[in-house]
């Protein structure tokens, strides 16, 4: 079975104008970032979005939230910015059953060389394999569950909510 991907922006996918110092959005790198990765799993790659998670209005997290509940694919991920990330997966925790979603990100835009990107998309491809059926969110190794997760944006990491 394969693994679905669904694409909605963030600083993963983000390009850099040299001339006007502007991160932009173009295309998405999750196939060179696969096969970089030399990843030997089935996937299933679609775009629904490309924007910024701080541009995400309710309306975008419905459709991503349909689109999870219409395949027929039970191991999905989501890329996403990391603003964000924490609302859209409380939205999809909420709205779909029976499916593993993993949503995970960049704190800096893949095409820079030094991003995070590569091992948090190879981090979400383990978990949604292995973990049980919920809503998740994958960053620096670690795994949250949708609800109880943030980014701290002192420190630029996720961490779990305080009880």
């Amino acid at each position: 079975m394969a693994i679905r991907i669904f694409v909605t922006g963030g600083t993963f996918d983000k390009e850099y104008n040299e001339l006007t110092g502007q991160l932009f959005f173009k295309d998405s790198h999750l196939p060179e970032m696969l096969q970089l990765g030399r990843a030997r799993v089935a996937v299933d790659i679609r775009t629904l979005m490309m924007i910024d998670s701080l541009e995400m209005t309710d309306i975008d997290r419905e459709l991503i939230a349909r689109h999870c509940q219409e395949v027929d694919d039970t191991m999905i991920i989501i890329t996403h910015g990391t603003d964000t990330m924490a609302e859209t997966a409380r939205v999809l925790a909420q709205s779909v059953q029976g499916k593993t979603i993993v949503i995970t990100g960049a704190m800096i835009p893949y095409k820079f060389g030094s991003s995070d990107g590569l091992f948090n998309l190879g981090s979400a491809i383990a978990f949604v394999q292995t973990l049980p059926p919920g809503v998740y969110v994958a960053m620096n190794g670690r795994y949250f569950n949708a609800g109880n997760v943030r980014k701290n944006k002192l420190t630029g990491e996720f961490e779990e909510l305080a009880s």
